[in-house]
């Protein structure tokens, strides 16, 4: 059966703008670094993946002078470390605190697949405490329950490296051709693409104006019925879906089988084997759970 793996961030819910970014700020205020990030600086930071690494942009030698850190790098990895694990807690505390919104569309088209027999899944470059969170408030603690989960350090390379793609689709046993990605950034399609996958995008707050060269479909949104109706305006459609005013099931399973090509970006040639990894994943249902690894985003 068809695969349907979305990503977290952007795409679950719009969680940037009003859950990363007051996340890092209010983690900077009590650790008492002197940096607030304004919303015109994080519309950069947000192209840099994982959530430490947007951190350690910081690591300028006048910064660490300035904020009195340890020059010691192994010191200063174990300082980065604990203001990201502060930083996941306060995030996944907005986010249990339900004043960000799921996308539309998301469960509505989540609850068709699992009802067709797809394959569900979420990769991603956040911590996992962070992305399960976003799953459960984007679809429901009970069909959240039916997704593989593939996040944080689980690969070395975050995204625009195809490694978090290649890892997913090699441990669920996917066959490349049949799966389907939903992502909302140019660095997650190059992700995408570079792992030999289709790739649906639905922009987000901060990525309306990337280059999504390369995708089978851009769409504002999946979009929903009445009554709480969002329709779904479509940006760019090389394989001739022709979505609705909602994307169904069908348009998705529609790119799988399309004739024409929309088009190539590849960051490097897709991996022969698993990429080179951290922990295991969160396997689907019934698979024995990993340990907690909220490192990343």
């Amino acid at each position: 059966m068809p695969a349907l793996v979305f990503d977290c961030d952007g795409v679950l819910a719009d969680t940037e703008r009003d859950g990363h970014l007051p996340a890092f700020n209010r983690t900077f205020e009590e650790f008492g670094l002197p940096v607030r990030w304004s919303d015109e600086e994080y519309a950069e930071k947000v192209k840099v993946g994982g959530g430490k690494e947007r951190m350690r942009t910081l690591l300028t030698p006048d910064f660490v002078v300035a904020a009195g850190l340890p020059t010691d790098q192994a010191a200063l990895d174990e300082q980065v470390a604990a203001w990201h694990r502060r930083k996941t807690e306060i995030y996944t505390g907005i986010i249990r605190g339900g004043d960000i919104p799921p996308r539309p569309g998301v469960r509505r088209v989540a609850a068709e697949a699992h009802e067709a027999g797809w394959t569900l899944a979420v990769a991603s470059t956040s911590a996992e405490a962070s992305v399960r969170a976003v799953l459960e408030l984007a679809v429901g603690p009970e069909l959240a329950a039916h997704f593989s989960v593939f996040a944080g350090d689980v690969v070395q390379r975050k995204k625009p490296a195809p490694d978090i793609y290649d890892f997913a689709v090699h441990r669920l046993g996917l066959d490349p051709a049949r799966v389907v990605v939903i992502e909302d950034s140019r660095n997650g399609l190059l992700s995408a693409l570079g792992a030999g996958l289709t790739c649906a995008v639905t922009t987000s707050a901060y990525t309306q104006e990337e280059d999504f060269t390369g995708a089978s479909l851009v769409v504002t949104s999946l979009g929903d019925p009445p009554p709480e109706e969002t329709v779904t305006r479509v940006l760019r459609d090389p394989l001739g879906a022709h979505p609705g005013p909602w994307v169904v099931l069908a348009d998705l399973a529609a790119l799988l089988t399309a004739d024409g090509d929309a088009g190539s970006i590849a960051s490097g040639p897709p991996a022969a084997g698993p990429p080179a990894a951290g922990p295991p994943a969160a396997g689907p249902p019934g698979s024995a759970p990993p340990g907690p690894d909220p490192r990343s985003h």
